[in-house]
């Protein structure tokens, strides 16, 4: 690690004004329903209402938006489960240039086909097999073009800190904010944001409890690989944290949290049928912590970013029967 952190709060800030007009600033929900249930005051961060239906799009388009005119003219790649995938493919065309995106094979099909519909070139691989950041790269050096990675980025991260960011600008102050983990890039930018605004913050992660790879990465103080998680959440199917992500969080994160496919499921549901919103499995795992009391200690006044609401109704009913 060096002293220098790779985002700071002035990042984050300069992203939040590069992305202005472009992404949406979504809601904070509250519930006393939930607030009884977790025993504090929450408050709910909506990504699944940014365009493309997750925070990615505010990392991409933060990335996207600074490259040269040179290459935008030769066009964008990117490898992604999904959500990064369609950012992606918007910020570019946004910006009037072209994206090629490598995704898995087994992506749920409405992502899929949502990066499509957003003009972007789609090539798949097997997860299991493939090593998506080689196969990434190849790709992006055969044609010429520029890689944006999911969440090994400064400029991806600083962006993902946005959503931190506005959350404390509308809730005020917070004891702790609790985030769902992959890659590492949300956490890493909210944590930079929040902790920023607010140094005493308590900053949670919450990951797949067969995808632990941040929480045992943080135990032993260095990246660790655990095997490609096969978990509903398939946002959240990262086989080892980011460099640059966990140079930054394993300095601001303060634990993780772990949460099965059940508590997931349950957390989709209550989301549905008391908040009347539909997230996604990866986007409902920060509320599964809370929900299912995984984190200690929860403290009077609770931040909880639900990621992404990308879903289609088949899978979605599945999920929630089970």
């Amino acid at each position: 690690m060096t002293d220098t952190p790779p985002v700071t709060l002035d990042d984050v800030r300069d992203a939040a004004e590069r992305i202005k007009g472009v992404a949406h600033r979504t809601p904070v929900l509250r519930s006393r329903t939930l607030d009884a249930l977790v025993g504090a005051e929450v408050l709910v961060k909506c990504e699944n209402f940014q365009r493309v239906g997750a925070f990615k799009f505010r990392g991409a388009y933060n990335a996207a938006s600074r490259l040269s005119l040179e290459q935008l003219a030769k066009g964008i790649a990117a490898y992604s489960s999904g959500n990064h995938a369609q950012a992606v493919a918007l910020a570019a065309r946004e910006l009037g240039t072209t994206a090629v995106i490598l995704m898995p094979e087994d992506t749920p099909r409405s992502k899929r086909e949502a990066t499509a519909g957003y003009g972007a070139e789609v090539v798949t691989y097997d997860r299991y097999t493939g090593d998506r950041v080689a196969l990434g790269e190849a790709l992006a050096a055969e044609r010429g073009l520029a890689l944006i990675p999911p969440y090994e980025h400064p400029h991806v991260i600083a962006g993902q800190g946005t959503a931190a960011l506005e959350l404390i600008e509308e809730a005020g102050h917070l004891d702790a904010l609790v985030v769902p983990v992959g890659g590492g890039g949300l956490v890493a930018g909210s944590a930079t944001a929040g902790k920023g605004l607010l140094p005493g913050l308590r900053v949670i992660g919450v990951e797949p409890e067969h995808g632990d790879d941040t929480k045992r990465s943080l135990e032993a103080g260095r990246r660790v690989a655990v095997p490609v998680p096969r978990t509903i959440a398939d946002g959240q199917a990262a086989d080892i944290p980011g460099e640059l992500t966990f140079s930054v969080n394993r300095r601001l994160v303060n634990g993780i949290a772990l949460v099965d496919d059940d508590q997931i499921r349950e957390a989709m549901r209550f989301a549905f049928e008391r908040l009347k919103i539909v997230v996604e499995p990866s986007g409902a795992s920060a509320l599964a912590a809370l929900l299912a009391h995984r984190v200690d200690r929860v403290p009077p006044r609770v931040g909880v970013i639900l990621s992404g609401g990308n879903i289609d109704t088949e899978r979605f009913t599945d999920i929630l029967r089970g």
